[in-house]
């Protein structure tokens, strides 16, 4: 019996079945090996990169173990995983790939019903009818004359005298003055800049890029759960206050209450964002 390499000659690597060999994918380090080994080599500590990032410290903790669970869903993993990697100066997108292909792939979005329309149709103002008014006037002026003329015949031949006064020798128009009508339009997304003060509105656009969007009333009733694309725009309106989850902030311009909200979201970054009536920057 001898000992060395097979008697066919095969390395012992080339020997072992398929299913022992390990893949260059099984080979590389986890997301969360990665993001340590940045953050350790950018000289962060977790709490430095929960700050940058407003990731909570137990979040980071978690996701460095490789435990995305406290995300809250892998909409908020992979935007975590985004911000974090940017702030440790890694490219983040190899990192979302791995994290798809270990979580069994990017789900495709559910377009939500529209629960809420924004813009609706403005009644057509009502013009005054001068053709009825003048065709009144008319009847009318020529109704008196006829009543004047009746009673003028029906006193000849009594033995009173009746004195003539002169007669008209012009009729004067009648000129009907124009009713207006007041039309009150309804809130839309042109007239934002007008929002009225007892209640909220909200208007989202996305500017840069699409992003995932969640509004809800304060009731917890949804308003609205789906993508908002890029260029598209959506307003949202409530008695109270409106709560907002924005999956990636840094593409949304957002109009609160007829006002501009001037905040410097990034790319990537989810937000939860609650609003109220009046100004949303006041206090």
């Amino acid at each position: 019996m001898s000992i060395g390499n097979p008697p066919d000659g095969n390395s012992s690597e080339e020997a072992l079945p398929e299913d022992n060999r390990t893949s260059p994918e099984d080979a590389r380090p986890s997301i969360g090996r990665v993001l340590q080994q940045a953050r350790i080599g950018a000289d962060l500590t977790v709490d430095e990169v929960s700050a940058a990032t407003r990731v909570r410290i137990p979040i980071v903790h978690a996701m460095e173990e490789d435990d995305f669970s406290r995300c809250g869903g892998d909409v908020y993993a992979r935007g975590h995983i985004r911000m974090i990697a940017r702030k440790v100066g890694i490219d983040p997108e190899p990192l979302i790939e791995q994290f798809d292909a270990e979580h069994g792939g990017r789900p495709e979005p559910t377009p939500a019903a529209p629960l809420f329309e924004a813009e609706r149709i403005r009644p057509e103002r009502r013009r005054p009818n001068w053709t009825a008014a003048m065709v009144a006037a008319i009847v009318a002026v020529v109704g008196f004359a006829g009543f004047t003329m009746f009673n003028g015949s029906g006193d000849a031949g009594k033995s009173k005298p009746v004195a003539e006064g002169p007669k008209p020798t012009q009729t004067n128009k009648v000129t009907p003055t124009p009713t207006k009508t007041v039309v009150t339009p309804d809130p839309s997304e042109s007239a934002i800049a007008a929002a009225p003060r007892d209640k909220v509105t909200v208007k989202l656009s996305a500017t840069d890029d699409k992003s995932w969007i969640s509004a809800k009333a304060h009731n917890g009733k949804l308003l609205f759960d789906g993508l908002l694309e890029k260029g598209a725009s959506k307003t949202f309106q409530d008695d109270e206050q409106i709560d907002l989850i924005l999956g990636n902030a840094g593409a949304i311009d957002l109009f609160v209450n007829g006002k501009k909200v001037q905040d410097e979201f990034e790319s990537g970054q989810v937000e939860r964002l609650s609003y109220t009536q009046g100004d949303p920057e006041a206090g």
